[in-house]
């Protein structure tokens, strides 16, 4: 049976608002957007790689980007990120800030010449393990509305007396907890080929998995105005975990040596998906040494869910030896996000489908070479995928990146990427009282170990 799970978005704008925890439309919008993850060297040029390939986490992106491999290669990534939110709420701003070390790539191509057609030059095949989200994150949110929701006396307000009843309508103190990890991360086995020396082509498959936990707490602190006071503690938890699979085609045109355009198309990811849910509540009061509980059994559901598709295109320029400029656009309709049964799920995909729109993201990227060292650096932009979301939603980052080349055969690459974005968290359904603002701003570093054969 389907779970009554309360809906509460990340960047909640034309959505109703139920509860602390995320619904099945947050969720949906969660597991269609990835993170800025992958090789160090793609992070240092801000993932701007879609003409260029030869790189592990570039062939994601268009798979006949594992065709520009003339030799084999292995690589293996490992990323620390520090992330800090600002959170405000009817009160001062609160600095969190954790960090969060991750292995989040590993993978190898093996490439080789053929001889039967002389039309085709080049055969590869790659394989990569990726991180595509990383969920772990947690933040406090603490203030004072002025608006309780919390007000009856759960004893006296019931007990078929009204002369006894007790209203806590004055609010002292706000505070909600929220604490998400695990990952989202997939394994993807691409090939490709060079076609008369022009044309690079490529398909993939990828099989995705999902481990998502999150777990809230709110705690309200009112009194009656005449020295009752109430203490309400609220928790509640989410788990949701599944497969899903995707495949992707691509192609690399070369007009002049020098030049080079990308297309590639990434289908929707087919997930399924299973939840578990929970609450709990207690309420202490100060007229009774009684303590209010409501626990509920946990409550189990299954499901699918549908990803939009997306659209890239890339051009990028080569200065032979001496270095490179390279542009992505990628284009993914949010309002395809789909949540399955369809006749369980009526009121979230109209939701999905009214409140999500179409989405760009730009990226720009450069490398260039000197002696055994290779100097990177990018910029990307994303748009949010809520329909009316301001410019400050958006996500834009910068980045920067070493290579070393010890030997032909063995080099090391270094990346920092920072990005900055707003959103809004809305953990209490009350008419007139703001959700809390959030400042997010996430430091990346990656290494990567690079070796050929």
């Amino acid at each position: 049976m389907k779970s009554n799970i309360p809906l509460v978005l990340l960047l909640a704008f034309n959505f109703s608002l139920f509860s602390q925890v995320m619904s099945y439309s947050d969720q949906a919008v969660l597991f269609s957007t990835e993170d800025h993850l992958g090789t160090a060297r793609f992070m240092g040029m801000s993932g701007a790689f879609g003409a260029l390939g030869n790189d592990l986490t570039a062939v994601e992106i268009n798979p006949a980007g594992v065709a520009v491999y003339n030799r084999s290669e292995f690589s293996s990534s490992i990323a620390y990120r520090d992330s800090q939110i600002n959170s405000t709420f009817y009160g001062p701003t609160i600095s969190n800030q954790d960090d969060y070390f991750r292995f989040s790539q590993i993978g190898g191509v093996a490439s080789w010449e053929t001889f039967g057609n002389p039309d085709v030059y080049r055969f590869s095949m790659g394989f990569n393990y990726s991180v595509i989200k990383d969920y772990n994150n947690n933040y406090i949110v603490n203030g004072n509305s002025g608006v309780p929701e919390f007000v009856d006396d759960p004893f006296l307000n019931y007990d078929d007396d009204p002369n006894n009843d007790v209203f806590y309508t004055n609010v002292e103190d706000q505070y909600f907890v929220n604490y998400t990890s695990g990952i989202n991360d997939r394994f993807t086995f691409s090939f490709g080929t060079l076609y008369k020396e022009k044309f690079y082509l490529g398909a993939s498959m990828a099989f995705h998995h999902i481990n998502f936990y999150q777990n809230t707490v709110y705690e309200e602190f009112n009194n009656d105005g005449e020295g009752d006071f109430l203490d309400a503690y609220n928790n509640q938890s989410l788990s949701t975990y599944g497969n899903g699979f995707n495949f992707g085609l691509g192609a690399i045109l070369l007009p002049t040596d020098n030049f080079r355009v990308g297309l590639a198309y990434q289908s929707p990811i087919w997930y399924n998906l299973s939840e578990r849910y929970n609450e709990y509540l207690d309420i202490i009061l100060s007229n009774t040494s009684d303590v209010y509980v409501e626990s509920y059994d946990p409550n189990y559901f299954d499901y699918k869910l549908k990803t939009p598709s997306k659209f890239i295109g890339s051009l990028a320029y080569v200065f032979g030896s001496a270095g490179l400029i390279s542009f992505d656009y990628t284009y993914q309709n949010f309002k395809n996000t789909t949540l399955q049964p369809s006749s369980a799920f009526i009121d979230e995909n109209q939701d999905l489908s009214s409140g999500l729109r179409n989405t760009s993201t730009f990226k720009v990227g450069t490398e260039w070479r000197y002696n055994i060292f290779s100097f990177r650096g990018g910029y990307r932009y994303v748009q949010s995928p809520y329909r009316d979301a301001g410019s400050d939603f958006d996500l834009s980052g910068y980045s920067f990146g070493l290579g070393i080349r010890f030997t032909p055969n063995f080099g090391l690459d270094f990346s920092y990427d920072r990005s900055t974005n707003e959103e809004q968290y809305r953990f209490l359904d009350i008419a007139g009282v703001e959700p809390a603002q959030l400042d997010v701003t996430n430091s990346r570093f990656i290494s990567s170990l690079v070796i050929n054969f």
